[in-house]
């Protein structure tokens, strides 16, 4: 009679370990899914603002494009860069945050977007007749406003991410994570480059 109720106190004993480690991994992995589902909401702000962008730049090469003698390879620099943009996202900028590659390589071709039109903003410099158009004052407002939008998005993207993954490679989380293969992949971050500390200037002198 009494191994049986040792028996049964060791049975018990192992109900209660596994509903309390099941509840663990329960707990984790609701955690899991609510950081992940915040960091893909605000990637999805991330991806407004850029299309934003992407959206005013048309306007804009048809705008430079009017005006008498202006510079053929300023514009088509911001078109080409444009262009580059496009052939990374594809489509699928969605799933961006889940290969670290080619958010690499997203990040690196925006770079490249932003460097083409600032050096085409610096080039309107040299055309005043053309920087004082109602057409141009009207894209100085939507393309400053629309920078430094991209700028706080990338900022708080980088948040969600790195709360992310604090929580996954914390213990015992990182084991648990690891269980689901690339369903918890660790997040990428946006990093500025040297001297990238603020939005581009947008100025058709005011």
């Amino acid at each position: 009679m009494k191994a049986k109720w040792i028996a049964l106190g060791c049975l018990g004993l192992l109900v209660v370990a596994v509903l309390v480690v099941g509840g663990s991994i329960a707990g984790t992995y609701n955690k899991l899914v609510t950081l992940d589902q915040a960091v893909r909401a605000q990637w999805g702000q991330v991806e407004n603002v850029y299309q934003r962008r992407l959206d005013l730049i048309p306007n804009l090469v048809a705008t430079v494009k009017g005006a008498a003698n202006f510079e053929k390879s300023t514009f088509l620099a911001v078109t080409e860069a444009r262009s580059k943009v496009g052939q990374i996202t594809g489509g699928q900028m969605e799933h961006l945050i889940d290969n670290p590659e080619k958010f690499r390589q997203f990040e690196q071709a925006q770079a490249g977007l932003s460097s083409a039109l600032s050096r085409l903003l610096v080039t309107v410099e040299r055309y005043p007749d053309l920087k004082a158009t109602q057409n141009f004052r009207d894209l100085q407002a939507q393309l400053e406003g629309t920078e430094n939008r991209i700028a706080v998005e990338r900022m708080r993207y980088n948040e969600k991410a790195r709360a992310f993954n604090t929580y996954r490679q914390s213990f015992p989380q990182n084991i648990i994570a690891g269980f689901f293969g690339s369903k918890f992949a660790e997040k990428p971050y946006f990093k500025a480059k040297e001297g990238a500390e603020s939005p581009p200037k947008v100025d058709f002198g005011k």
